[in-house]
């Protein structure tokens, strides 16, 4: 049975998808999202392209993000992640590291907590090395008085200035879907 807490919780989920209709399979991560009954105040980033990292021999990724307002724990919230996941096709026996997938979503940050678990690392600890993450980030928090740190001081406008060359180079923007 789920527990939800009193008081919702700001939370930030990356997309990310590579195989089949890669659109489709996002949006209906979106609306999973949306409708369940735990989870609200659903604002979606613009999507992007991006190279794979990790094995090359893959498609190009299409990646969002969202953020939403939760009574779930962090550990509930990640259990209702990995159903939409496997909802939509997702394969995780037998599957290279960073392979191809249908549907990835990652918890980035749960409010202002600070999660180090057996299952769940927030914020997510690569965070800073993905202009895949930032840049959906960035377009959710542009506008909000959210100030998310990682390690409590380093912002995402930090993280991007600081990405490589290459990662910035790394990453398409396309129209909001």
């Amino acid at each position: 049975m789920v527990k939800p807490s009193k008081k919702p919780v700001r939370c930030y989920i990356a997309l990310g998808s590579n195989m089949g209709d890669s659109l489709s399979y996002l949006q209906q991560a979106i609306s999973d999202l949306n409708d369940h009954p735990h989870i609200s105040s659903l604002i979606i980033s613009r999507f992007y392209k991006s190279k794979p990292h990790g094995p090359q021999d893959q498609p190009d990724y299409l990646n969002g993000a969202v953020s939403v307002e939760t009574t779930l724990d962090p550990e509930t919230l990640l259990d209702a992640m990995q159903k939409i996941e496997n909802d939509n096709d997702r394969v995780r026996e037998g599957v290279k590291r960073w392979g191809a997938r249908t549907l990835d979503l990652d918890l980035l940050f749960y409010g202002d907590q600070e999660i180090d678990s057996r299952r769940l690392i927030v914020p997510h600890p690569r965070i800073c090395e993905r202009s895949f993450v930032l840049y959906p980030l960035r377009d959710l928090i542009k506008d909000t008085k959210d100030n998310l740190t990682i390690d409590k001081s380093t912002t995402i406008e930090d993280c991007i200035n600081n990405l490589s060359d290459i990662e910035k180079n790394n990453i398409m923007e396309l129209d909001h879907a």
